[in-house]
């Protein structure tokens, strides 16, 4: 049975559309533990697409991958209290070790005799794991920098729940490094911030601004956090990543302290980065449309789809064996192919399944095309169609294509974001862009104040996303307060 093709659009109910194409798509869906999703393996292979990308990204920049324990002692929480305050609403709690049976015959009930001497909390990010175990690594200079980097899984307990963006559980990666100095770990962070800038432009084509947290914004527990913020084709933006400077809090917590050159003992500083499934989220709303999901080829899991075309025996094994002859050829160059020979589905079906499920290029080949010497092109981004002449090496004209398609849908996104960004002077007209169906992203002046800040909040929904580290300096002032301000930041509603 054919799967339906239409799909709720996104100017009749955007929040709909997206569930609806993560679930179409075969990304993920709902599962019997309130809050936490199921990635379903075609979802589960674009998020390797990102880990592989990104975990190269990471060893070229000399981090090392490791493995840190899923639960953490309660005390250790407690020990930085800017970082326990920031997450104690979010935590799930361990209090027990053992079930039995129930008496009355009803499965099994909690048995009260294994009761924890310390409660375990599932970690929610693993700062005070890592500072504890690094007390034990790091004893001199010559142990630094230590620049690690886990992938992994993290619980924080969130009340309303969407699938990618917001769940009980999710996965990440989350690094954590160690510094002689001040100056290293701030440049580290800064380093991780533009390594996640380059991956989201680069990668998943997504245009970011680069920038950094104003305070009430931070990371629990961090001096200073770098974002990039991304916008949403409903004019929304998305925190798409984030890099922390922590200082010395953590290694002061944990007493992690080491021996200089001179002999003096120091404590380390200390950086901690992340981005999480949460990008592919970013991903269906940056680039998908009413068809369903658009992947950027760098990113896609099947770069090429082939559908063959035959009515009876003797011209599918013809057509077949002429897929298998342009497969290899694409195989050879790189390109990540997929030929769909299933014969329980009519190349309608096929056509309309792989333009929801969001692959880059379609190709459809019959007898009378390999009669003719040609093959039909269709590209998911633009949703045209060509039928050209088959070159000798089909990959000169797939690969160059493939990147053009990368580009496109770069810089759609970039243009959109142009058109949904503009700059505001006065607080008639903050609160009139933010009325418009597409909000967008607003520069304003901003008086540095946290009142001021949660006051805009309050009236607007509108949060400073960041301070644009490209910004340059300008005398101004807050479109709230009238106060004085020397830089516009960026306001927007978010998720």
């Amino acid at each position: 049975m054919a799967k339906s093709k239409h799909l709720t659009t996104r100017a009749e109910n955007y929040s709909e559309w997206y569930n609806e194409i993560v679930k179409k798509a075969d990304l993920a869906e709902n599962s019997d533990v309130r809050g936490c999703m199921v990635i379903k393996p075609y979802g589960f292979a674009i998020w390797e697409r990102m880990q592989r990308i990104l975990d190269d990204m990471f060893k070229e920049t000399g981090h090392v991958n490791a493995y840190f324990p899923l639960f953490i002692p309660k005390s250790f929480l407690s020990k930085e209290a800017d970082h326990v305050e920031g997450f104690a609403k979010e935590c799930a709690v361990v209090t027990h070790y053992r079930l039995k049976n129930d008496p009355d015959g009803k499965g099994v009930v909690v048995d009260p005799e294994a009761k924890l001497e310390e409660e375990l909390i599932v970690r929610p990010t693993s700062e005070t794991i890592i500072w504890s175990t690094y007390k034990n690594w790091i004893q001199s200079y010559r142990d630094l920098p230590l620049l690690v980097n886990q992938w992994a899984n993290v619980v924080r307990w969130e009340m309303r729940t969407r699938m990618f963006l917001r769940t009980a559980e999710f996965l990440w990666q989350e690094g954590h490094t160690a510094h002689a100095t001040e100056e290293e770990a701030v440049a580290e962070a800064e380093q991780m911030l533009n390594v996640y800038g380059d991956f989201a432009e680069q990668t998943l084509a997504i245009p970011v601004v680069r920038g950094v947290k104003t305070e009430r914004e931070r990371f629990a527990g961090a001096l200073n956090t770098y974002t990039i913020e991304a916008l949403m084709q409903d004019g929304k933006a998305l925190q798409s990543g984030t890099s922390h400077f922590l200082g010395q809090n953590f290694a002061k917590a944990f007493d992690v302290r080491f021996a200089t050159k001179d002999n003096k003992e120091e404590f380390v500083w200390a950086t901690s980065w992340g981005v999480s499934t949460r990008l592919m989220g970013a991903l269906i709303m940056t680039h998908s449309d009413d068809s369903g999901l658009v992947l950027p080829p760098v990113l896609a899991p099947h770069q090429v789809v082939m559908v063959p075309i035959y009515r009876k025996d003797e011209e599918r094994d013809m057509v077949l064996d002429k897929c298998r002859e342009l497969a290899a050829q694409l195989k050879k160059a790189g390109v990540r192919v997929k030929i769909d020979d299933d014969d329980t589905k009519k190349p309608g079906w096929k056509f309309a399944e792989w333009e929801l499920k969001g692959v880059p290029l379609r190709l459809a080949l019959g007898p009378r095309d390999l009669q003719n010497g040609k093959i039909e092109l269709a590209r998911r981004d633009t949703q045209t169609k060509e039928v050209i002449e088959l070159p000798e090496d089909l990959s000169t004209v797939v690969v160059p294509l493939l990147d053009e398609i990368q580009e496109t849908l770069y810089n759609k996104a970039k243009n959109f974001r142009e058109e949904k960004t503009r700059t505001v002077d006065t607080w008639e007209e903050f609160k009139k862009a933010l009325e418009d169906d597409i909000p967008g992203f607003l520069y304003a002046h901003w008086d540095g104040t946290t009142e001021t800040e949660e006051a805009i909040q309050a009236e607007t929904k509108a949060t400073i996303r960041c301070i644009p580290i490209d910004n340059p300096q300008e005398e101004g002032v807050c479109v709230y307060s009238g106060k004085p301000s020397t830089q516009r930041v960026l306001f927007a509603k978010a998720y």
